[in-house]
């Protein structure tokens, strides 16, 4: 995913979890954003509209105007455990459809009295660019936002 602000143009990541265009983000990725342009993996280039945001959890929707998109296939990251294999998918530095794979280091990680802070932690490569697209599992499914 793509987006620009004032004049400058960045890049981050998203993950498709409805087959009409709804995409999930993360809101640092298109909190600022002028306009925001998709790229999809098949190269198509759409318009997105942030549908909603949510700062605290640092989550947003970006909807597109398409159907029959493919999805992502979600799972549950209460099962996931210290020690499993994950994959980290994203566009670092604008590289596009980037994974890098890693260990889940700790679960449930807190950095503030938030209720909404319990982490995963991994040491899979998440670099700019990668915030946005999905943490997943060695079945292919999303458990995380990077």
């Amino acid at each position: 995913m793509m987006w620009s602000t004032h004049s400058w143009s960045w890049a981050g990541s998203g993950v498709i979890v409805n087959a009409n265009g709804f995409i999930l983000t993360n809101n640092h990725v298109v909190g600022n954003a002028k306009a925001i342009e998709v790229k999809l993996a098949d190269g198509r280039r759409l318009k997105g509209t942030v549908l909603g945001t949510d700062p605290q959890t640092d989550l947003a929707v970006v909807k597109v105007d398409a159907a029959g998109l493919p999805t992502a296939s979600l799972g549950n990251s209460d099962v996931i455990q210290q020690g499993d294999w994950v994959v980290a998918v994203g566009s670092p530095f604008g590289l596009e459809q980037t994974i890098t794979a890693g260990i889940v280091s700790a679960t449930g990680r807190r950095l503030t009295a938030s209720p909404y802070d319990a982490f995963i932690q991994t040491d899979a490569s998440i670099n700019p660019g990668n915030s946005g697209g999905p943490l997943v599992n060695l079945r292919g499914e999303g458990i995380g936002i990077n």
